[in-house]
């Protein structure tokens, strides 16, 4: 792409200025009609040091309504971000329904540049780039538009643009010693981008702009986003097809298939419980120590007894350390973004603990039943969340998932407990009565999700929940496993770098 990439003419001004002007106008009118139609926009600038990305930005919103876009920069990443997967800054900066965001610089300068540096190795090189086709392909399939444009200016204009900068003292501060490391590895940059681009041209194409002239920059990257827009607001909002990826999946039993009799003695679950909570307390400290994160996702039968097992589980933990994210319809500026963006909102930094009572696999059972999403996008949720969970245990951290079962005479017991006792009413809803009349069909949709997303690197567990208490003591369990063996691997990875 850029090694093949040849630069453009010197074009007539008067006939540029006389296009921008037409683009604009155009561009001009776009806003209101995306938000009309709630197609959101996504343009990702990236490109050389002083290739003049700025510039290009303040000419693309000059003459939009501020209500409309937002823009972000994505060069200096917090030390707060540092602590997320790769992804999280660039799946929380997405936009609502009918707005546009700008972003100046993102995925490809952020894993280029730390593979150039060495701070991330070879393979985490290339499973970013995975990475980085798999958000691409998402936000495509999701009904996003999105343009990626790359600034491209030689070297010799770049050390031009750069000695300019540094001649006086009002504009020697844009040029960051990042700046010149980049210009004095100009070539291996551009071998680098090179690849990069290369390799994500899949779901989403690179656009080349050529930086030498700014005009000409203009005009080229504002009919790129004006045709763009134009062409989806023709068509309207993409809906991908659903695909399967091959993962390592566990064999899981129909819940027509688990035996629910599992019971435990009073006096033997009171022991249990303070041994493995005085467990899960001291390694939450080691987990924090060694910069595990830790996701724990709790799905199940309305009254199978989530609230009181998520209790159990929190209550040994650092309030300090964990978060309970209860996980209800989604409210509008969340249901106006793609559906995964409330979950990545959500996670936990490196060393804590965050628990899901409700998660992204709504999808394919609520909005799958309720008609809340199209069969095409439910049907491809399946493999976008064993994605999001492979980015999730990539970048380290251990996700355990939690189906909490009982059966239907189970739960129309504790149903009708609710209702007659006050203090319970608050926990029984029509909802609950008209869902509980759907079990048959949630009963093969939940088949289904475990069937498809029980990977090995997040494996789904059946809790058998007629009795509570022998529940809450068989989560704990697997927690404290998972937590065990994650901090001697840990052990082992330290060991090995030393």
């Amino acid at each position: 792409m850029l090694k093949d990439f040849e630069p453009r003419e010197t074009e007539d001004k008067e006939q540029l200025k006389a296009e921008i002007k037409q683009l604009k106008e155009r561009l001009i009118a776009q806003p209101q009609q995306l938000r009309d139609k709630k197609l959101p926009v996504l343009v990702l600038l990236e490109g050389w040091a002083a290739a003049g990305k700025g510039s290009l930005l303040k000419e693309l919103i000059s003459e939009l309504d501020p209500r409309f876009y937002n823009v972000q920069s994505m060069l200096v990443e917090p030390e707060s971000e540092a602590r997320y997967p790769f992804l999280y800054p660039y799946a929380a900066a997405i936009p609502e329904n009918g707005k546009i965001m700008f972003l100046d610089s993102g995925w490809m300068e952020g894993a280029v540049t730390k593979f150039l540096r060495h701070e991330i190795t070879k393979s985490e090189y290339r499973r970013r780039i995975r990475m980085v086709n798999e958000f691409e392909r998402q936000l495509r399939d999701g009904g996003y538009i999105l343009l990626k444009i790359f600034m491209h200016i030689p070297k010799e204009e770049q050390y031009k643009r750069l000695a300019a900068l540094t001649d006086h003292r009002d504009t020697e501060w844009r040029v960051t010693d990042a700046d010149l490391w980049q210009h004095r590895e100009y070539n291996r940059f551009l071998e680098a981008y090179d690849e990069f681009m290369d390799r994500t041209d899949n779901a989403v194409p690179w656009h080349v702009v050529d930086g030498t002239h700014r005009k000409t920059a203009v005009r080229d990257a504002m009919r790129l986003l004006v045709t763009q827009i134009d062409e989806a607001l023709d068509v309207g909002r993409y809906v991908g097809d659903p695909f399967e990826e091959t993962f390592p999946l566990r064999k899981m039993p129909k819940l027509s298939e688990v035996d629910l009799s599992p019971t435990i003695a009073d006096e033997d679950y009171k022991k249990e419980l303070k041994r493995l909570q005085k467990r899960l307390s001291e390694l939450h400290n080691e987990i924090y120590r060694k910069k595990i994160p830790v996701i724990l996702c709790y799905e199940g039968w309305d009254a199978a007894g989530k609230g009181g097992n998520i209790r159990r589980v929190a209550y040994p933990l650092d309030p300090r350390g964990f978060d309970v994210q209860p996980i209800a319809s989604p409210e509008p500026h969340e249901l106006n973004r793609q559906y995964l963006w409330r979950f990545w909102t959500h996670l936990p930094r490196t060393g804590h603990i965050t628990i899901f009572d409700r998660t992204w696999y709504g999808r394919v059972m609520v909005e799958r039943l309720e008609g809340f999403c199209s069969e095409k996008d439910w049907q491809r949720a399946y493999n976008e969340i064993n994605e999001f969970e492979r980015q999730l245990t990539d970048w380290g951290a251990v996700v355990i998932k939690f189906w909490i079962h009982i059966d239907q005479d189970t739960q129309l017991a504790r149903f009708t407990d609710r209702q007659n006792t006050p203090e319970k009413q608050w926990k029984i809803t029509d909802e609950d009565w008209r869902n509980r009349e759907k079990w048959p069909q949630y009963e093969v949709a939940v088949d289904e999700m475990l069937e498809k997303t029980s990977t090995k690197n997040a494996p789904w567990y059946i809790i058998e929940s007629n009795d509570k208490k022998y529940a809450r003591i068989r989560t704990l369990e697997i927690i404290v496993k998972a937590l065990e063996k994650a901090c001697a691997n840990r052990f082992a990875q330290l060991a090995g770098e030393d």
